[in-house]
C-alpha cells in the first residue's frame, strides 16, 4: 500500500503497519482535532519536549468549543482568585461532592479528585496562556453571560439536591469578550494560537482516516487525507484522540443515544462525527455512558421566568425550577405524552431571550380558566398551583425544595401556560459519552487495561461531564481542556 493510492479506509477499521509502504510524516505525537483538548495537549506535549502534528478537519482551529460561551468550571482549594476576591470560599471537597453527584452513578472519583485538587492552578494555567478574564462577578441565573463578566452561577451549586451536599459557590469563569458565544472564541483563538507558538505543526483540511497498529495491536500512527490524499503518520510515542462527540452522526445517535433525537439543534461545529470514538473502539478501546448527553431547552432569562412552576398532563409538577437549565430540559422531555407547560402569572410573565416566539397555549383569569383550555384532568391544575402558593407564600416548597428566592405565589391575573410540548420548542443537545480513559487519558480496553500508543480527551472520551441530569455550563470545556494537557502530557513521555 502507498500513499498514491485509493484504498477504503473507515475509522471503524485499523490498518496494519506491515501495509504502510512509507511514512509521509513522522512525529512523536499525533493529535486529531485542535478544539479546547487538542490545543491544551497539543501545549504541554510540546513544553515536554515532543515533536508534534495536529490535524483538524476543519478548515479553521477551534472546534465546537468556539461556538461556546467560554466557560471553565473550577474552584475549589479555597477558591480561584476571582471566587475570592467576590466573598466566595470554595473547599476542595465541596467541589469533590458537587462534581460527584454531577458525574451520576457512573462518576469517577479519581477523575474528579485529580480535578478538584488541580482546578484553581489550571484556572491559572489558562490565565498564563494569555486567556483573558475580566474578574467582574455577574449574579443572577444566566444560560451564558451576554457581558464580558467572568464569574457565574453555572449549574445547580444552589439548588436542591445539590445544595443539600455540597456548600454552593459560582465556578462558572468565562472567557473576556461580550456577547452570545463570545467567550468561546476568545478562549479558542488564545490556546490555538498558543499550540502554534509554542512550535506545534497544524493541519488544517485534513481528515484522520483510521488508526495504524503493528502486529501486537500497538497503535503506531494513524492515516490522514490531506488535499485529497492519503497520508501515513508515524507517531512515535502516541496519537492522541481530540475528534469531539457524536452528535451530528444520526446513525450512531440513534445506536447509542436514542432519547437525543427528539433534540432538535446539535451543539456542535459540524464535525462531531464520531470518528474519533470509532477509532478507538476500532483497536479495542472500550466506549463508556454512550446513552448520555446534555440538552437544554432555553426557558431563561429573563430570570422572572424561574419563578414559574412547569407542569405535565396530569397538572402536576416535577422538577424544582431553579434547578440548572440542562436538568430541567432533561425533565420536560420524559414528560407523559411529550406534555410540559411552564405556569406565569401577569407579575413574572415574559419571552424567554433565546426563544421570544414561545407558544402561550392557554391564558386566563383564573387558572380554572388555564387548566380547562390545556384539557387537564378536572381539578388537577388548580390544586397543584393552591398548594404551591400556600407553601411558597411561607417561602417553602415541600414537595421539590425550590429555593426561597425563586419562589413566590402566581396569584396576579392574567395566567398564562407557556408550552413546552414536544415541537414548540427548541432543544439543544451534544453527547457525554466515549472512550474510557484514565486520568492520563490513556485510552482503555473492556478490561481496563491500556492501550499502547493510544490517548484521548474531550468529547472523544468520557470525561467529568457523563450524566445528563447533572450537567453544568463550563464541565465540558474544563474537563476537555484539564485533560487534554493531561493526555498530551502522558504522551510526549511515553516511551513504550
Amino acid at each position: 500500500m502507498s500513499a498514491g493510492t485509493a484504498p477504503s479506509f473507515t475509522p471503524g477499521r485499523p490498518i496494519r503497519m506491515a501495509d504502510v509502504a512509507q511514512w509521509d510524516i513522522e512525529t512523536d505525537v499525533a493529535i486529531v482535532g485542535l478544539g479546547a483538548a487538542g490545543s491544551c495537549a497539543a501545549i504541554e506535549a510540546r513544553q515536554a519536549g515532543a515533536d508534534v502534528q495536529v490535524f483538524e478537519v476543519a478548515a479553521a482551529p477551534g472546534g465546537s468549543a468556539a461556538l461556546s460561551g467560554g466557560e471553565v468550571y473550577v474552584g475549589g482549594s479555597g477558591g480561584t482568585r476571582i471566587q475570592q476576591a467576590h466573598g466566595f470560599h470554595d473547599q476542595t471537597e465541596d467541589l469533590i461532592a458537587y462534581l460527584m453527584m454531577a458525574g451520576g452513578p457512573g462518576a469517577d472519583a479519581e477523575r474528579v479528585r485529580v480535578y478538584a485538587e488541580n482546578a484553581v492552578a489550571h484556572f491559572d494555567w489558562l490565565e498564563a496562556q494569555g486567556v483573558p478574564f475580566k474578574g467582574t462577578y455577574l449574579p443572577g441565573k444566566w444560560i451564558e453571560p451576554v457581558s464580558d463578566d467572568t464569574l457565574l452561577w453555572s449549574g445547580s451549586e444552589a439548588a436542591w439536591p445539590f445544595s443539600a451536599q455540597a456548600r454552593p459557590a459560582p465556578r462558572g469563569h468565562t472567557a473576556q469578550l461580550e456577547g452570545w458565544g463570545g467567550g468561546g472564541k476568545m478562549l479558542m483563538g488564545t490556546l490555538c494560537e498558543r499550540a502554534a507558538a509554542v512550535g506545534a505543526n497544524i493541519h488544517c483540511n485534513s481528515r484522520a482516516l483510521c488508526l495504524i497498529v503493528d502486529d501486537r495491536r500497538r497503535v503506531q500512527g494513524l492515516v490522514v487525507r490531506i488535499d485529497g490524499t492519503a497520508k501515513f503518520v508515524r507517531a512515535r510515542r502516541g496519537v492522541v484522540l481530540c475528534a469531539g462527540g457524536f452528535i451530528v452522526n444520526r446513525d450512531m445517535v440513534a445506536r447509542f443515544a436514542p432519547a437525543a433525537l427528539a433534540c432538535t439543534n446539535v451543539v456542535s461545529g459540524g464535525n462531531d462525527d464520531g470518528s474519533g470514538i470509532r477509532m478507538g473502539m476500532s483497536v479495542g478501546g472500550a466506549a463508556i455512558h454512550m446513552d448520555q448527553f446534555f440538552t437544554t431547552l432555553p426557558y431563561f432569562p429573563p430570570n422572572s421566568l424561574v419563578k414559574g412552576i412547569f407542569v405535565n398532563q396530569r397538572g402536576e409538577r416535577f422538577i424544582n425550577e431553579d434547578a440548572y437549565h440542562g436538568r430541567v430540559a432533561h425533565y420536560v422531555l420524559r414528560q407523559p405524552g411529550g406534555k410540559a407547560w411552564l405556569l406565569v402569572d401577569n407579575e413574572i410573565f415574559g419571552r424567554p431571550l433565546l426563544q421570544p416566539d414561545i407558544e402561550v397555549a392557554a391564558a386566563g383569569d383564573t387558572w380554572a380558566e388555564v387548566e380547562g383550555e390545556l384539557g387537564l384532568p378536572a381539578g388537577s391544575l388548580v390544586h397543584t398551583v393552591e398548594e404551591f402558593n400556600r407553601h411558597a407564600a411561607n417561602g417553602e416548597d415541600p414537595m421539590l425544595h425550590k429555593s426561597a428566592e425563586w419562589l413566590r405565589p402566581l396569584t396576579q391575573p392574567p395566567f398564562a401556560a407557556l408550552s413546552y410540548c414536544a415541537g414548540d420548542y427548541q432543544v439543544h443537545a451534544f453527547t457525554m459519552g466515549g472512550l474510557h480513559t484514565r486520568p492520563g487519558g490513556e485510552v482503555l480496553d473492556a478490561d481496563g487495561q491500556p492501550i499502547a500508543g493510544l490517548y484521548a480527551a474531550g468529547r472523544t472520551a468520557c470525561g467529568l461531564p457523563r450524566w445528563g441530569e447533572g450537567y453544568s455550563s463550563g464541565m465540558s470545556l474544563g474537563d476537555s481542556t484539564f485533560f487534554g494537557r493531561q493526555a498530551g502530557i502522558s504522551a510526549a513521555r511515553n516511551t513504550d
